[in-house]
């Protein structure tokens, strides 16, 4: 599909994926409106194509604004959904249960806030032109990580909220698939961004290591390249594709 011209949406648009993917999408001729946080915009920085709206990606009202934001600017044809947080508690720690009101907020950001964003776009993106004979419209990336296949020890939460990612791209594909909307995922390994925090050289190093080939950390720009190629191939669609070095994740 070809998006010169067209608006794009890209959530958690201020930092690491997001940012890298809102940036190949421009340099592909889209007009981009990221949605972050107000405090993650306040540290980003001026891109020309970019148009930073403040939501939180739960929030219905917040994301129907911005996406009504992206169809004012162009004809609204695709949305990456980066957005999320990935907080490590077992399920019976230490300090005792996994804390329940923490579980709900991960999968809320990673599940339920990917799910609105889909929705309303889709909703958006339907009622546009289709772009070519086949009748396209649009696209929808999701975002969902190894641990939806492998989750370590630690990431009950994460793993169910990508797991439910992941198992959406097909159901979402063959809803859609009549309007003319393609869905897709992908599923990155060990990426270099802020959801690392401040771990230590070591601790990278050893992270590094364990992807069989290439030992070393994936890139944001090596993960919004993907995007963009799955922009341009229109016959991908209802896949969750791997973006992990060949790595499969060990319990700890």
């Amino acid at each position: 599909m070809d998006i010169t011209g067209t608006s794009a949406i890209v959530t958690g648009a201020a930092s690491g994926l997001g940012a890298a993917t809102a940036a190949e999408l421009i340099s592909r001729g889209a007009k981009v409106v990221g949605i972050d946080l107000p405090g993650g915009i306040e540290k980003a920085p001026e891109v020309e194509g970019l148009t930073y709206v403040a939501a939180d990606v739960t929030n219905e009202e917040q994301v129907r604004a911005a996406v009504a934001r992206a169809a004012e600017i162009a004809p609204l044809r695709t949305v990456v959904n980066c957005a999320g947080i990935g907080p490590s508690a077992r399920v019976v720690g230490r300090n005792g249960v996994h804390d329940l009101a923490l579980f709900d907020r991960v999968v809320r950001i990673n599940l339920v806030g990917t799910f609105t964003v889909l929705a309303l776009a889709a909703e958006v993106m339907t009622a546009e032109d289709p772009v070519d004979e086949a009748g396209q419209r649009g696209l929808v990336i999701n975002t969902a990580s190894v641990a939806a296949f492998e989750g370590q020890i630690g990431q009950a939460a994460y793993a169910a909220s990508k797991g439910g990612v992941h198992s959406l791209t097909i159901a979402a594909a063959r809803d859609l698939s009549s309007r003319g909307v393609r869905m897709m995922t992908i599923a990155p390994g060990i990426v270099d961004t802020p959801m690392l925090g401040s771990v230590g050289e070591d601790y990278r190093s050893a992270l590094a290591e364990s992807v069989p080939f290439p030992h070393r950390l994936a890139q944001p720009a090596e993960f919004a390249l993907l995007a963009g190629m799955i922009v341009e191939h229109d016959y991908l669609n209802g896949e969750t594709i791997r973006m992990d070095g060949a790595l499969r994740m060990a319990p700890r």
